[in-house]
């Protein structure tokens, strides 16, 4: 069995295991944000998130520190009930011809007994420098371990993901759906929002992120 690690993803890999479908970028209805408000202390924080960005050049910032500046509050203000922003998450799933490993920068997801047990959004923080790799196809593979996470406890097709890569305090979104996960090729069908910047657009990141975190709070209603 092959084994693909998730830091070292490139299309060519992922072509090679999986079939993929790239709708690229457009106003899709996960992104529709009017219906969604935000409480007085959640914009109040979002407030001085911006300010602590603003003030400062987040293309020189290295990742930690843009991390814990302004990728991880973010996360914090999308925590509902059980579902919590963590950090640092070992992530790993097989799959009938390949097994795929590795970190993820963050996770919002439903945590039971002290672990994340049901990833529902994945964060991939592009690095820097010689060790750089693109982190689109890094996301990709996040979303094949998180789907195949989530279908272990609810074995459904297709499973729907989300994701998203941050580039210093730029945000871009994805949608994914996978089926076919005893098929020897599993299939994935992909929907991109264009960039946020945090900076002027930290709001509406907001209401992407608690969006995407309610339709796992309240299923029914979706």
């Amino acid at each position: 069995m092959e084994k693909l690690i998730l830091s070292t993803l490139s299309l060519p890999i992922l072509k090679q295991w999986v079939n993929l479908n790239e709708y690229g970028i457009a106003d899709y209805d996960w992104l529709n944000v009017e219906a969604i408000s935000l409480s007085e202390t959640e914009q109040q924080e979002l407030q001085r998130l911006r300010l602590r960005l603003l003030n400062h050049r987040t293309l020189l910032m290295n990742e930690a520190t843009i991390w814990a500046r302004g990728i991880y509050p973010l996360l914090l203000l999308a925590e509902q009930g059980n579902i919590e922003a963590w950090a640092g998450v070992a992530m790993r799933a097989t799959y009938p011809q390949f097994e795929i490993e590795g970190i993820a920068d963050g996770v919002l997801g439903k945590c039971v007994s002290g672990f994340i047990e049901t990833p529902y959004l994945i964060v991939v923080e592009a690095k820097r420098g010689l060790e750089a790799q693109n982190p689109v196809y890094q996301l990709y593979g996040q979303l094949l371990v998180a789907a195949h996470l989530n279908w272990e406890n609810n074995p459904e097709e297709p499973q729907e993901i989300f994701g998203c890569y941050t580039i210093a305090d730029s945000w871009s979104f994805i949608r994914a759906e996978v089926n076919g996960m005893m098929a020897d090729r599993p299939s994935m069908q992909i929907e991109s929002s264009r960039q946020y910047a945090e900076q002027y657009d930290a709001e509406t990141i907001a209401k992407i992120l608690k969006g995407i975190v309610s339709k796992y709070v309240n299923p029914a209603s979706n």
